[in-house]
Order: structure tokens, then C-alpha cells, then sequence
């Protein structure tokens, strides 16, 4: 990400990507073989979920380094965001069964919901190109409905999921692509 001239961040930016990327890996493997009555596989997933929670950790952390720079608060509120996701998606492993996961609705509709202000700031300060931003902002609002239609019983998030998700793998793309600038935080 944009960072005061700082080239640590192209190094972060990458990472953040690669950890986008990553995390999808781990947790849907994870999950299927968390399914598993063989023991090996199954630990191999419980592995593989705590690995996910990791890295969407550190998403939150590394992201939030940058969102601090323009805008505090939703620094804040996407760090928050994250931990919260990590840590739900973490109950699968307290239930030991998939089926009985009520951690994932909860996890994926504070997602959502935490990386709207994320894509506004990307928007209003330029950070990505704006296309990216707007397509992340309302990827994630029908991400963040179809799951909440989720918890009132409605079966809409595999519906809904689409923009969203296709956005983060973009997203991390064009954070492993992208070139370094040397770009100072606009003031409001």
C-alpha cells in the first residue's frame, strides 16, 4: 500500500495479497478435510483453519498500518473486523463439526459490513484505482446481505457471495502487481 515513501510497504502490500490468496486456500481445504473421520486429515484441517484465522489476522493488522494514515477510525474498525472473522471462524473447531459451524454467517456479515468503510477510503483517498474501490464497496454490501438474509434463514449467501469474493482475489492481484509509489496521505 501507499505509505510515506516508506518501500517496506511495497514488501506489505505484497504480503497482504499473498495472504488474501492464502487465506481462501487454507480455510476451503481446511474445512473439507476438517469433514474427514480420518484423524490425520483431520488434524491436517484444524491446522489449516488456525492457518487461515492467521493470516486474516494479519490483514487486518498489515491493512490497517495504511487505512491509519487517512482515516483512524476505519483502520480501527477493518483491524476489528478481522479479528472478528478470525476468531469465529475459529468455532468450527470448538463445535467439531462443520454442520454445527455458527461461527462462518456471523464471521463473513462483519466482514462485509467492516470492509465497506476500507473500500470508501480506498475510494476517497485514491489508494486503488477506483473501479477497484466501488467494486470492492458494493461486492461487499451484497456479500454482507446475502448473509445476513443467511441468519434469518433465507439460502442467499452462495448467491450473493460472488462480487465480493472475485473482489478480494482481484484485489490481492493488484496488490502483488502493483508498482510502489511514493504518494503522502491526502488531508481532508
Amino acid at each position: 500500500m501507499k505509505d510515506k515513501g516508506n518501500s517496506v510497504t511495497v514488501f506489505n502490500a505484497r504480503l497482504i495479497g499473498a495472504f488474501f490468496l492464502l487465506a481462501f486456500l487454507a480455510y476451503g481445504i481446511g474445512r473439507q478435510l476438517f469433514e474427514s473421520t480420518d484423524d490425520p486429515e483431520k488434524y491436517l484441517g484444524a491446522s489449516l483453519i488456525i492457518a487461515n484465522s492467521v493470516m486474516v489476522l494479519f490483514i487486518g493488522i498489515l491493512l490497517r498500518k495504511t487505512l491509519k494514515l487517512y482515516n483512524p477510525t476505519v483502520g480501527n474498525i477493518y483491524l476489528f473486523t478481522r479479528i472478528f472473522e478470525a476468531l469465529a471462524l475459529l468455532t468450527i473447531l470448538l463445535n467439531g463439526n462443520v454442520s454445527d459451524d455458527l461461527g462462518y454467517f456471523p464471521a463473513m456479515l462483519v466482514l462485509g459490513i467492516g470492509s465497506i468503510p476500507m473500500c470508501l477510503t480506498l475510494l476517497k483517498h485514491k489508494i486503488t484505482p477506483s473501479w477497484l474501490a466501488i467494486w470492492g464497496a458494493a461486492g461487499y454490501a451484497v456479500f454482507a446481505f446475502g448473509f445476513l438474509m443467511e441468519l434469518f434463514g433465507k439460502v442467499w449467501s452462495m448467491y450473493l457471495l460472488g462480487p465480493g469474493g472475485l473482489w478480494e482475489v482481484v484485489f490481492a492481484v493488484w496488490l502483488i502487481m502493483r508498482r510502489s509509489k511514493n504518494v503522502k496521505p491526502k488531508t481532508d
